[in-house]
């Protein structure tokens, strides 16, 4: 159970960095693409977290990104 415990904060630290170094390609972004990336990257970390599963982590970034992408509307 350790073990699997362990696996999952590697993925999740290795998502977050990669989703923190991707950030520096958003130079020729637009203010609202940006907070749409962050949107779901921030979304798909936390549903990796919360449910552990693909689904959740891919609906987390589908939810995260349209929820970026309003904000500022």
């Amino acid at each position: 159970m350790k073990t699997l415990s362990r696996a999952r904060t590697l993925v999740t630290l290795t998502v977050l960095v990669t989703a923190i170094a991707s950030l520096s390609a958003c130079d020729n972004m637009s203010r609202r693409d940006r907070d749409t990336v962050i949107g779901a990257g921030a979304g798909g970390v936390a549903g990796a977290l919360l449910g552990g599963s693909a689904l959740s982590t891919v609906g987390g970034a589908a939810v995260g990104g349209i929820i970026g992408n309003q904000v500022g509307k």
